[in-house]
């Protein structure tokens, strides 16, 4: 099967995005902590990438987007389940993890649920980053706690019409 792979220039740096032949199979932050692998038959180009590109594009620029890209999500049938319950969560509103669990039938699937938001391959469109602690803290995100911060930031000042955010500090911005 045939893999492509992108490098989109972000606020927050380059973003690895990759496809298959079916749809987006994931989009990683400069920062993501687990390894995206590397396909012999991989082809690296802009061409399937388009909608999406142009759908982050608007995000970035502060526009509210409605993502509908393809996607190839690879997981578990409960994977699955909370990645479509992430999918729910509007931007600019957070939910925590037992919020997700008891919203797909299983209250007490907490850390499960936890794991699975972990695993998310598709930042951003499957919006993990909007999944916090119980207590109102944010807690670990593949991405980085900064960019998850900023993310948060973005979505809430699109939602009030206040957009004027910096990059995080670690994060050189691009022109």
């Amino acid at each position: 099967m045939k893999q492509y792979r992108y490098l989109y220039t972000s606020p927050l740096g380059s973003i690895t995005l990759t496809a298959s032949e079916h749809g987006l199979t994931s989009l990683s932050l400069p920062e993501y902590k687990y390894d995206i692998p590397v396909s012999d038959d991989e082809f690296i180009t802009k061409e399937p990438f388009e909608t999406v590109i142009e759908q982050l594009d608007r995000y970035f620029s502060g526009e509210p987007v409605q993502f509908s890209v393809a996607l190839d999500l690879l997981g578990t049938e409960f994977q699955q389940q909370v990645w479509a319950e992430l999918q729910k969560i509007p931007a600019g509103e957070t939910r925590c993890y037992g919020d997700l669990a008891t919203s797909i039938g299983k209250p007490s699937a907490s850390r499960a649920v936890g794991a699975a938001n972990g695993q998310n391959p598709i930042a951003i469109i499957v919006p993990c980053h909007r999944v916090i602690g119980k207590s109102g803290k944010l807690t670990g995100y593949a991405g980085g706690l900064d960019a998850k911060a900023w993310l948060l930031k973005h979505e809430q000042a699109m939602s009030s019409d206040a957009f004027n955010l910096q990059p995080p500090a670690h994060v050189e911005p691009t022109a």
